[in-house]
């Protein structure tokens, strides 16, 4: 199946938390879209990986996903290595995507921006035509990427207010990271767990985007080239 648009992200729930608003925006707009998720989140402290793959399900059904596949690659190892370049590569060639969304290519969690380079890598080989992998020589148009997560400021954003609700269902479907039992929630950890002021902090992630464009809710993205403008007039964000 051809897609218009493809997320790619480390862990199941990543989608949901960084664009799964725009991925709602635009298949509702009538465009196929899929995610792909690098590995099944297996070093989580919450949540067993047969769980996450279901709650992963559901929410790509909330979402109006056409397609969500996980390719089972190692959580917490994830590297730039040939064998996991071509896995993606595959992927990218079955599908041919459109635009590609990824992770930011800067953040805390080392599976992050691994997932952006080996992402951005994957792509590129893809459309080698004599590149050891099944398929046809395949590269997407254009590749985004998702500022949720890092500090940046957004090349631009996309107003997901009327999509937020479906949103939030969506990153709620993981009711093993975000609706965990009270003891799973008081167990004393060494390690500071922010699953629990997660899905808040990304909503007011989404209002300070929102206020960016004029609208409530939006989710920001970084694209590496210039963006382009035909009509300097008509356009849509106020300056002052």
């Amino acid at each position: 199946m051809k897609l218009d648009l493809l997320a790619i992200a480390p862990h199941p729930d990543d989608v949901e938390l960084t664009c799964g608003g725009t991925m709602i925006r635009m298949a509702q707009a009538g465009y196929k879209t899929g995610i792909v998720d690098l590995t099944r989140g297996e070093m989580g402290t919450r949540g067993s990986p047969e769980t996450r793959l279901k709650e992963a399900a559901h929410a790509g059904k909330i979402m109006g996903v056409k397609v969500r596949r996980n390719l089972g690659l190692p959580d917490a190892h994830l590297a730039v290595t040939d064998e996991m370049k071509r896995t993606v590569a595959e992927v990218i060639r079955e599908f041919e995507p459109h635009t590609v969304i990824l992770p930011y290519w800067e953040g805390r969690h080392p599976d992050h921006y691994t997932a952006a380079r080996l992402g951005y890598e994957a792509c590129f080989v893809a459309g080698l035509k004599n590149y050891p992998i099944s398929g046809d020589a395949y590269r997407p148009f254009k590749i985004i990427y998702a500022a949720a997560y890092a500090d940046v400021r957004p090349t631009f954003a996309v107003d997901i207010t009327d999509q937020y609700t479906k949103r939030r269902q969506a990153i709620l479907a993981y009711a093993s990271q975000f609706r965990p039992p009270r003891a799973a929630r008081d167990r004393k950890s060494k390690v500071a767990l922010p699953l629990d002021e997660l899905e808040a902090r990304m909503s007011d992630t989404a209002r300070h985007y929102g206020r960016m464009i004029g609208v409530t809710y939006a989710e920001g993205f970084v694209v590496r080239e210039a963006m382009r403008a035909d009509d300097v007039v008509r356009m849509p964000v106020r300056s002052m």
